[in-house]
């Protein structure tokens, strides 16, 4: 209980830009705020603005028709939009969008958060580009996230890294304008057809790749 005449700070207040903390000291402090969206970048408190349309709800919803459509043809392939992901010791983020497996290296906890690293991440990064492809890009690739794609709303363009002998390498469309995973078989992205907006051409590449093979399991990956 409060000593008397204390005054109890403002729910909201619990998390401020900046401050300094470990993940287990800010996932307490969140689940007591009334912040929306926060996350623990590196050991610091990063409290987002509200999120526009046409520089990032649009883009999050073809990024997850792809992965959803994806996940449907593919049993005990899991995607997630927005979700807390317990990174590490130092790190508590809310990415855009997750795939992962059965068996790979994330679990749900028993309050049903994520804890670990996907196979595949993906962050639509307007203003969030700096800290997206630079300290979350670190962590990432330090706690074993195979795949990263950040897709650069204000620049045009999207990056697809993966995992290689422990540092991230950019991977670059094919001959037809394509990237595909190396985690999950089939999982291939028409990456101007994105950026331009035509959902039915990013679909479409899913559906081509339906008879492709099962998803690697643990190990398998390049």
């Amino acid at each position: 209980m409060a000593a008397p005449g204390a005054i109890s700070p403002p729910r909201g207040m619990l998390l401020e830009n900046g401050a300094r903390m470990n993940r287990f000291e800010f996932h307490r402090r969140y689940e007591a705020s009334d912040v929306e969206r926060a996350e623990l970048i590196e050991g610091v408190v990063y409290v987002s603005s509200p999120q526009r349309a046409g520089f990032h709800g649009i883009q999050e919803n073809s990024i997850g028709s792809w992965l959803g459509l994806y996940r449907a043809g593919h049993p005990g392939v899991h995607a997630a939009h927005n979700s807390t992901l317990m990174l590490d010791l130092d790190n508590e983020y809310q990415p855009d969008l997750c795939l992962w497996r059965d068996g790979g290296g994330v679990r749900l906890t028993e309050a049903g958060y994520l804890e670990g690293a996907p196979e595949l991440v993906v962050e639509i990064a307007a203003s969030s580009v700096s800290i997206d492809l630079h300290a979350k890009k670190d962590a990432y690739r330090r706690n074993g996230v195979s795949e990263y794609l950040v897709w650069r709303v204000f620049d045009g363009e999207l990056d697809w890294f993966v995992l290689e002998d422990g540092a991230y390498v950019a991977l670059q469309p094919d001959e037809k304008g394509n990237i595909e995973s190396r985690v999950f078989p089939g999982l291939r992205l028409p990456v101007a057809a994105l950026l331009a907006g035509d959902l039915a051409a990013v679909l479409a590449a899913v559906h081509q790749s339906a008879d492709a093979a099962p998803p690697a399991t643990p190990g398998q990956a390049s």
